[in-house]
């Protein structure tokens, strides 16, 4: 079995062993390994929590589901009451939340819930202050709140680290690389860019994908990418989430510290928790980052109802209006007719894959 140790034998390796190019295949090959190593050893936690009893097991609800991630005692209990009105136990020492705890916000006709989950320390990816069980949750969330104490600036590169071990890329997007694994025929490689021009080559790109026995293969570099970019791809399990800095407690720092902590994070939200300060700013900068759209549904022969708005993520499709409406719309579903900025033309038909805009008209036709 994997073991941190081990882990930890490929780091200091890396660490002591100088970048050139007489050794850049080398770090390649052991990046790769290591990457392979954490995803071996976080499946092991997860699964040896699930088998004692101790695993976390939430229900996503509502539009959205926003994971509140930082150390104990930051104050993400009592932002959460805040925030949903939800109960939770508050107390001035570390670990008051044991569990993971669910609360609802309701704005601008969204339902969000939001998780406060068990404080994350230094080796959470490895395991301590069960922190396996948390970064499994995140990697279903749909965003995630980082809340950072504002006289410990440095937790937030704690916490960053600890999700970038876990295979969590925050504010990131997949590189544009496609790798089709093939049944025979070796390893064919196609590039838009030189390679040479973002340290990489064949010879590189052969060494991480064979750490994951991966002999033979297509693949196809779109964009410019780094080392780490290509094993995350290789990988195949890498989970990018859009991220909030939330910098908590300004009612206790003097204008020394918010100055250091604006000008450390200039796109953070500014909050107490505990004094209510700041937080309708909260709400509304995580409305617009999970970028909701409004549609409205028309019945055949009636007018639209413009009273009562869906509420979908940006992208979604008819597919994803009908499993909004009702479950069984999907296998009942003949066709769907759109008025509005998505449409090529007034009341064009469309299938499910169709993707809506912004104050579409949508009425959709069922098997009776």
């Amino acid at each position: 079995m994997t073991s941190e140790a081990d882990i930890k034998t490929i780091e200091d390796e890396i660490r002591k062993t100088p970048y050139n190019k007489a050794t850049s295949h080398h770090i390649g090959r052991l990046k790769a390994k290591l990457a392979r190593l954490r995803d071996e050893l976080q499946k092991q936690a997860i699964s040896k929590s699930s088998r004692v009893g101790k695993g976390y097991g939430i229900k996503k609800s509502g539009h959205a589901t926003i994971i509140m991630v930082g150390f104990p005692s930051v104050g993400k209990s009592t932002l959460l009451n805040h925030l949903t009105g939800t109960n939770a136990a508050v107390a001035a020492y570390d670990f008051t939340t044991l569990e993971v705890i669910p609360g609802t916000l309701e704005y601008k006709g969204t339902r969000l819930q939001f998780l406060d989950v068990p404080g994350l320390i230094r080796g959470a990816a490895a395991g301590r202050g069960r922190g396996k069980e948390v970064i499994s949750i995140m990697r279903n969330a749909d965003m995630i709140l980082i809340i950072v104490d504002v006289f410990q600036l440095e937790q937030y590169d704690i916490l960053v680290k600890e999700l970038y071990d876990a295979g969590i890329r925050i504010n990131a997007r997949p590189p544009e690389v496609i790798i089709r694994k093939l049944s025979r025929g070796g390893i064919t490689i196609n590039s838009t860019v030189k390679l040479n021009q973002i340290g990489l080559d064949e010879k590189m790109i052969r060494v991480v994908l064979s750490e994951y026995r991966t002999h033979n293969a297509e693949v196809l570099i779109r964009e410019k990418i780094t080392l780490d970019e290509l094993i995350d791809v290789a990988t195949g399990n890498r989970k990018y989430l859009h991220a909030i800095t939330v910098i908590n407690k300004i009612d206790l720092a003097d204008p020394l510290t918010l100055s250091k902590a604006q000008e450390r994070f200039p796109d953070a939200i500014m909050i107490s928790a505990e004094e209510n300060l700041k937080l309708e700013t909260l709400k509304e900068h995580i409305y617009k980052q999970l970028g909701f759209i409004r549609i409205y549904l028309k019945p055949q022969g009636a007018p639209p109802d413009m009273d009562h708005p869906l509420v979908l993520r940006m992208d979604s499709t008819v597919a994803d209006a009908c499993s909004t409406i009702h479950r069984d719309f999907i296998e009942r579903f003949r066709y769907a007719r759109i008025w509005g900025p998505s449409a090529k033309h007034s009341g064009q038909r469309v299938g499910l894959l169709h993707v809506l805009s912004a104050d579409d008209v949508v009425s959709i036709v069922v098997r009776k």
